[in-house]
């Protein structure tokens, strides 16, 4: 027979474990978008990944700026580590990609990738929110960014962890399971009320949504072989 568990007992015992649970649906919904199923499978052009880099430069330039003003916040600022910067491999990526540095400056973001940036931005004077930013992107590269660098190399005949796949290798952390034990330990200890958790949730949720409208633009833009 089995055991009736109280709703107490049924929520998760932390707020890293709610986050997770809450977002984890939104997670699949954004790995499960057709330009990332395609590319997963070897089914979008060079060109397709380019752009798919050139959209990350975009949003991890707003996330990276909005981190260097909160380094010296109480909440967010534990949070900030050198050891996460994604900018300098994007942009050493897309030097490669492109042909050389000087194509970057040329670059333009889709409408969905500005929309998403200005939102990172809008968080400069929300501790909480810059966290549920950052959370969603570097905890979700952490976690899956070695094994989709390596099916991207070798799509793409690029060597795993240098130029065009430098964004997926994390060099300065060997080990990420203990980092991001640290990093959930930390989202435990931040001195949320029950209303700004909620309220980081939301972010968190949102931030997945404005992901996957990136996914299905550039879908739209380079659409799959096959």
């Amino acid at each position: 027979m089995p055991t009736t568990r109280t709703p107490a007992e049924a929520e998760p015992r932390t707020f890293s474990q709610a986050l997770r649970e809450r977002s984890w649906p939104l997670h699949d919904v954004a790995n499960g978008a057709g330009f990332i199923n395609a590319l997963m499978e070897g089914r979008i052009s060079r060109e397709g990944y380019t752009a798919l880099v050139t959209q990350h430069l975009f949003v991890y330039e707003a996330l990276e700026s909005v981190a260097a003003g909160m380094r010296d916040d109480p909440v967010a600022g534990p949070f900030v580590t050198d050891e996460l910067e994604r900018v300098p491999s994007l942009r050493a990526d897309l030097a490669h990609l492109l042909g050389g540095a000087d194509a970057i400056d040329d670059l333009e973001a889709l409408p969905a990738t500005r929309r998403y940036a200005d939102r990172i931005r809008e968080t400069a004077q929300w501790p909480g929110g810059f966290v549920a930013h950052h959370y969603t992107r570097y905890l979700g590269d952490l976690s899956g960014g070695l094994a989709v660098g390596t099916l991207v190399s070798r799509t793409y005949g690029l060597d795993l962890g240098g130029d065009g796949v430098r964004f997926y290798h994390f060099d300065r952390i060997p080990k990420p399971r203990p980092f991001k034990d640290a990093y959930r330990a930390r989202l435990d200890a931040a001195p949320w009320n029950p209303d700004e958790r909620e309220r980081v949730i939301d972010e968190v949720i949102l931030a997945y949504g404005l992901n996957t409208e990136i996914f299905v633009e550039l879908g739209a833009a380079h659409p799959a072989a096959g």
